[in-house]
């Protein structure tokens, strides 16, 4: 039975499996791939003393005719193009300006930057919401490749080789299954933080979470983190609305005002509120301010890369933070047109929830312990394609052509322990528990009809 239920859960989700193992080693590196695919603009940057940023974000709002002003990256080093974001409708274009000639080296769509389109992938198989119910399922369902896995391998016998070692001297099915089996079993715990840590990312699993944590109370700050598929345009907004909301323009979201996190780019939900409030006000395309503001967050020196983002109101506060992948050192201030800081909000003081969720986030993307988190994940991205490969290998030697050589079913009835831990886990995962839900109904009413048909046959 464990290996029925093995086979046909590493059936659906290898795939995937190995497309979450290379996007996800690529995202790694993703500060250093865009230093590296930015590099011919950073060094065609001009000799001499910078002009105003305040002239840098006109430069840049000049090239995307109809644009409005969402966020300028602050430079992290000293010759380098200033990065401008400009929102026009949905869309949001990268602007790179030359901060010595103000001359417009490139602009680039921020959804089709190779990184977005890495994460889509990753997370969302370029398909939106759909794909990341999908991803949802996969590693729903990979927790239960985990555990039927972790019980297949259980020692049976003394010994280190096929167990703790693989016998790399082996031939044949020996070599592939300790290669599979011991494999899996050294990296089964990493998968499994990696797996849960992923999920507030998710359509379906992350909406509920923050609805209820919304509800109760607890989650009092915007989430640092993306739900699903996000336009792009609303990842500067001030103002996060939850999945699913359509807030007039105009309208003014019940949020609690002091101390709010504003999200990462890339990491929340849109409000159309303060966009259509930049549209209907020429004011708010260029507010005053930048150059102090900007001077402001030299002093502060927050981890980079930091993003000065303009007021999403008129009499409102300009916003200073940083987004670095380690997320427990992002830091965040709110600064008045003139300068002076109102307000810093540390990680340290966000909520408990928020707090777990940005360590287990940024132990995901390999940034929460340095250079050691990076060759973790990578090591466990390795390993877990190699067991796949060598899974795929097992059962392509075993199976007879024209056939899918499924393990047998099982005529014992499924225990009432094994019951158990499958209701926590659909209980604890919406759709692990609806496809086990499925799969119980199919087997119970179609299962006799097609045994039928086989007999018959």
């Amino acid at each position: 039975m464990l290996w029925r239920w093995h086979f046909f859960a590493g059936l659906f989700c290898l795939p995937f499996v190995i497309v979450l193992c290379v996007t996800g080693s690529l995202y790694l590196f993703k500060p250093q791939i865009e230093t590296w695919l930015d590099r011919d603009i950073d060094r065609a940057v001009a000799e001499g003393p910078p002009r105003s940023v305040s002239a840098q974000r006109d430069a840049a709002l000049s090239a995307v005719p109809g644009g409005h002003f969402l966020a300028l990256e602050m430079p992290a080093r000293k010759r380098q193009a200033t990065r401008v974001l400009v929102a026009h409708g949905a869309d949001v274009t990268r602007v790179y300006i030359d901060p010595v000639t103000l001359r417009v080296m490139a602009r680039r769509d921020e959804q089709t930057r190779f990184e977005r389109l890495v994460f889509r992938l990753h997370g969302q198989l370029l398909i939106g919401n759909p794909g990341s119910a999908i991803m949802e399922m996969v590693a729903s369902w990979t927790l239960v490749l985990i555990v039927t896995g972790l019980m297949l391998w259980w020692p049976r016998r003394p010994g280190v080789g096929g167990t703790v070692l693989p016998r790399l001297g082996a031939k044949g099915r020996v070599f592939w299954r300790d290669l599979h089996a011991v494999g899996g079993m050294w990296i089964s715990l990493a998968l499994i933080l990696f797996l849960v840590s992923g999920l507030p990312w998710s359509f379906v699993w992350g909406s509920s979470f923050s609805a209820v944590e919304r509800r109760i109370g607890r989650l009092v700050s915007v989430q640092d983190w993306e739900i699903g598929a996000v336009p792009i345009a609303a990842t500067l907004s001030g103002h996060a609305t939850m999945p699913g909301m359509d807030m007039e323009a105009g309208a003014q979201p019940a949020l609690p005002r002091p101390a709010i996190s504003r999200p990462a780019i890339s990491r929340s939900v849109i409000s159309r509120a303060a966009i259509s409030r930049a549209e209907m006000s020429g004011a708010a395309m260029r507010p005053e301010g930048l150059d102090a503001v900007y001077e402001t967050a030299r002093h502060l020196a927050f981890p980079a890369p930091v993003l000065v983002t303009p007021p999403v109101g008129e009499g409102e506060a300009w916003h200073i933070r940083s987004d670095t992948q380690n997320r427990p050192e992002r830091i965040e201030a709110s600064v008045t047109a003139q300068g002076q800081v109102i307000h810093i909000t540390r990680f340290a003081e966000k909520s408990l929830t928020d707090r777990l969720i940005g360590y287990g986030v940024a132990f995901h993307e390999g940034h929460l312990f340095g250079v050691l988190n990076l060759f973790l994940n990578l090591c466990v991205a390795l390993l877990l394609t190699l067991a796949s490969m060598a899974a795929l290998m097992l059962w392509l030697r075993r199976r007879r052509p024209g056939h899918l050589d499924a393990p047998g079913a099982s005529p014992r009835r499924i225990g009432w322990g094994a019951l158990a831990v499958m209701g926590v886990m659909g209980g604890l995962l919406p759709e692990l528990g609806i496809s086990l839900l499925l799969l119980a109904l199919a087997g119970r009413f179609l299962g006799p009809r097609f045994s039928a048909l086989r007999q018959k046959g």
